[in-house]
């Protein structure tokens, strides 16, 4: 990595740190130069304005938008192919943890990372589209298969409720939301198919 990359790299993970800690309004561009060991003027350099490190983050880092569909879709069983595509999410947002936090925090207020999380859902609703669309043994209307992608979005984004955060996934409490996923797949595709038998 260069220096110059890793300048704004070292810039974008100081930011990102600060805001899921103070917030968005909170954190100076002072404070960001110094915890990423840059000169005040090299971070503006990068990021005119706050808010360009802000847009930065969030369109950088949130993803799935790097998820490839292809290798996760198995023919003929859609309920397994789900299963994959939440596993890779899975992954994906175990590292952008901290992204999330400062997504739902600053959404309502900073119209760029609302248009970054419209764009973020966008992809990943069609990426599940993609998934079952290749995986169904018949196919279906276009409309029940963007219900059934909606649905899906919102059963694997949903965070479940803990009174702590999860650090590790080691820590998961036995109880986790996520040990139902198969019985949810099989019921979203067995309505999104009826006249399908379901293995």
């Amino acid at each position: 990595m260069n220096e110059t990359v890793e300048a704004r790299t070292r810039i974008l993970d100081a930011a990102e740190r600060l805001f899921a800690e103070r917030g968005f309004d909170a954190t100076a561009t002072s404070a960001i130069a110094k915890t990423a060991t840059v000169p005040k003027g090299l971070l503006f350099y990068y990021f005119p304005t706050k808010k360009d490190i802000l847009a930065s983050l969030v369109g950088e880092r949130l993803g799935p938008g790097s998820i490839d569909a292809g290798p996760l879709i198995e023919p003929g069983n859609p309920v397994r192919s789900l299963l994959n595509l939440s596993q890779k999410l899975f992954q994906v947002q175990a590292d952008s943890d901290v992204i999330r936090v400062i997504v739902w925090r600053e959404q309502h207020t900073h119209p760029e990372v609302k248009a970054n999380l419209t764009e973020h859902r966008r992809a990943l609703y069609a990426t599940i589209e993609k998934v079952l669309a290749g995986s169904l043994r018949a196919p279906v209307g276009a409309k029940r298969l963007r219900a059934a992608a909606l649905a899906w979005g919102a059963i694997v984004t949903t965070p479940p409720i803990a009174d702590e955060p999860i650090e590790r996934e080691s820590e998961r409490p036995a109880d986790d939301p996520r040990e139902d996923l198969a019985s949810l797949a099989e019921l979203l595709c067995a309505g999104l198919q009826h006249d399908v038998p379901i293995e």
